[in-house]
């Protein structure tokens, strides 16, 4: 699935959660789907991405890993939906 396919299916998945019968979203559900995409796709790109190097006596150094491309397009067509 590239980015744009990505972006539209978490766009679609939130849009779906929101519409639930005489809730009193109205015009602001494609508002808050695209807010919540977003969410998510942060939270993908924040915490997907570390690693753990286990160094000599038990200590434990962590790096971030940079994000990938992908995720970061995912955003960009999010963005433009």
């Amino acid at each position: 699935m590239d980015a744009k396919e990505k972006a539209e299916d978490l766009f679609t998945t939130y849009r779906f959660a929101l519409s639930i019968p005489n809730a009193p979203l109205g015009e602001y559900k494609d508002q808050i789907a695209k807010q919540c995409a977003m969410i998510a796709v942060d939270e993908i790109i924040e915490t997907t991405f570390m690693k753990a190097t286990y160094i000599d006596w038990g200590f434990v150094a962590i790096q971030k890993i940079s994000t990938t491309d992908y995720w970061q397009e995912v955003k960009e067509e999010i963005e433009k939906l």
